[in-house]
């Protein structure tokens, strides 16, 4: 965990020399050990120590405290903090007036609520990356997307606030990752029906066969991301099993890649409108 190094040298927990030898420089007064692992939630502490605990822990790491997952490891730590200090490299201050009921403690730190996290990032973050954001904070809170809405619709006066109506609109509370998110937004840009997301599929004697990421049940045509967790021998059977179990049930199954996404998207729309065209849609 990081420390703050005057009250750890004053305490005696360290020496000048063991903190030149084994600690590295998180923030001014703020080290951690140089074996240690640095992800988000290491980060987020090191905010929180360097706020001798008067801050409120927000934004992305607020998210890393909820459990998150997929939070970019280049996301700077951000504090809501009245004081005024000078802001340190790779974190960020917000300085807003929040509620008593926007305030949490988790492992001992104040962090932002769900809703107030999601709604924090959701306005202050680019578009994609905002309803990426939220979706995320679905997954890892029991935040709901009408919660989010009602909260939304109470505020009055913040900046973003047109923005965060448009993710409210765009975010989906059956996204599973990043990934989803992004191949269910690139769907909707191109005009094709909103897709629904986790659809549980059975085939005609009602047996489970599996659950998609995202599809049109009324043209039984679904659309599968592969992550790279899918080259795993055991998930890659798995994925063909149920993806043979689909298309025998009378599902059409278009997969998903990142490469497509990024690089070839117009080619795979048109092939997800092509698809569509076949079962039946008006697209």
């Amino acid at each position: 965990m990081p420390l703050r190094r005057s009250e750890a040298l004053r305490n005696g927990l360290v020496t000048r020399y063991s903190v030149d030898r084994d600690y590295v420089r998180i923030f001014p007064d703020v080290y951690i050990r140089r074996e240690a692992e640095w992800n988000a939630v290491t980060l987020a502490h090191a905010a929180w120590c360097w706020s001798k605990g008067r801050g409120v822990l927000a934004g992305w790491s607020a998210a890393a405290f909820w459990g998150a997952k997929w939070i970019d490891t280049s996301a700077p730590a951000v504090v809501n903090l009245t004081d005024h200090r000078t802001t340190p490299a790779n974190l960020v201050i917000y300085r807003d007036a929040l509620a008593e009921e926007d305030v949490v403690v988790r492992r001992s730190c104040a962090i932002t609520s769900p809703v107030r996290t999601a709604y924090d990032l959701g306005r202050r973050l680019d578009l994609d990356s905002a309803v990426e954001a939220v979706d995320m904070m679905y997954q890892c809170t029991r935040l709901t997307r009408t919660e989010l809405a009602e909260y939304v619709d109470a505020r009055s006066g913040d900046r973003g606030l047109r923005q965060i109506g448009k993710v409210v609109d765009l975010s989906d509370e059956g996204a599973e990752s990043t990934w989803e998110t992004k191949t269910r937004l690139a769907i909707v840009r191109e005009g094709l029906p909103q897709p629904e997301t986790q659809l549980e599929i059975h085939d005609a004697n009602g047996r489970f066969i599996g659950r998609a990421d995202m599809g049109w049940r009324c043209w039984r045509v679904v659309v599968e991301y592969e992550g790279d967790h899918h080259f795993d021998k055991l998930a890659r059977n798995n994925d063909i099993e149920r993806w043979n179990a689909l298309e025998a049930a009378g599902w059409r199954v278009i997969r998903v890649k990142a490469k497509q996404l990024m690089f070839g998207r117009p080619l795979l729309m048109l092939q997800i409108r092509s698809v569509l065209r076949e079962r039946g849609a008006q697209t």
